[in-house]
């Protein structure tokens, strides 16, 4: 536990550890504030978040490409085209 005081503007300084990270800052009550350390998910893909089959595949494709496993004939895009 450490003792912190502000500045005139009502910041607070959590060291270097902490530079250049977000923050969720909720207000437990009137003399308490809890900082939780943060990452944001851009709103077009929260869906992938939120759809679990779909994060598994894309996991799954994250391994194989890192174990350099790749298909031999990989699909001809122009024959899916729809158009």
């Amino acid at each position: 536990m450490a003792t912190k005081t502000t500045d005139n503007k009502g910041r607070i300084a959590l060291g270097a550890r902490f530079a250049n990270k977000t923050f969720i800052v909720e207000e437990v009550d009137e003399t308490e504030l809890r900082i939780i350390v943060a990452s944001i998910i851009p709103q077009r893909e929260l869906w992938l978040h939120n759809n679990k089959a779909a994060m598994r595949s894309v996991q799954k494709g994250l391994q194989q490409a890192k174990a350099k496993r790749f298909v031999k004939h990989p699909p001809k895009i122009d024959a899916d085209d729809c158009d």
